[in-house]
């Protein structure tokens, strides 16, 4: 079974949906899906905020397809008050000596149970995406246990999931057997990106997820179109036009 993880196109926050260059990077992403994709074979699910149902909008139409929303697809909410800044921080975005101070950060199993992310109520929200994620791939055939997942119907479906890089990075966490927290800092997904894993079942019975590529932008490239520089900070602290904090 293939899953691929999409993140929505360049941003419009404040009307929760896509900028002119967010609706090119979806048109790009479209013609790539409609190629890759097929349609018997393939299931389609968004987060509910507009700018993943916006996103996913043009490919749906080309393939003249309808998606199924999942709530805990939304983008990850956990904020709780810096003690850096005095200010609400949501849990994917900290500075770099803070989240590398504390080992536990770096631990699958108790990254939220620090003091910040105990505040942010982490544990709650990452369950919910677990639980989420879990129920879906056993609908499609693959059962979790002990950290890998029990093949009960083996398949080559296609699972198509658009949504937003803060929850991306925790299912990949999850399927992958990786802190979230190191994904959220040392990796970024850019706008329209798109992450791909495969089954593997190496013995009857019994799968793990294979990362083949993570946030793919072959579909900006091919069209000359430039990544966004959304869900990055500024290379050099002197470069005023690129975001600090």
């Amino acid at each position: 079974m293939r899953l691929i993880i999409v993140r929505h196109g360049d941003p419009n926050y404040e009307i929760d949906s896509l900028t002119e260059k967010g609706w090119r990077e979806a048109e790009f992403l479209s013609v790539r899906m409609e190629k890759q994709l097929q349609k018997e074979h393939t299931y389609i699910y968004t987060s509910p905020l507009g700018r993943a149902k916006d996103t996913a909008s043009l490919t749906l139409k080309k393939l003249g397809m309808t998606a199924t929303e999942f709530k805990w697809l939304r983008e990850f909410e956990a904020p709780a008050i810096d003690e850096d800044t005095g200010t609400y921080k949501v849990c994917w975005d900290l500075l770099p000596a803070r989240w590398t101070s504390e080992p536990a950060y770096y631990d699958k199993d108790q990254w939220m149970n620090t003091p910040f992310m105990k505040k942010a109520k982490a544990d709650t929200e990452s369950a919910w995406v677990y639980d989420g994620l879990d129920s879906l791939l056993k609908k499609h055939g693959y059962t979790r246990e002990n950290g890998y997942y029990r093949a009960e119907h083996a398949n080559r479906d296609t699972i198509v999931l658009f949504c937003h890089f803060g929850v991306e990075c925790v299912m990949l966490g999850h399927l992958l057997g990786i802190s979230p927290v190191v994904l959220w800092h040392g990796t970024a997904a850019a706008p329209s990106s798109v992450t791909t894993l495969y089954t593997e079942e190496r013995r009857e019975g019994i799968a793990s997820f294979r990362m083949q590529s993570f946030g793919d932008l072959s579909h900006l490239y091919a069209a000359d179109e430039p990544a966004s520089f959304a869900a990055r900070f500024c290379e050099t602290y002197d470069n005023m036009e690129e975001r600090h904090d």
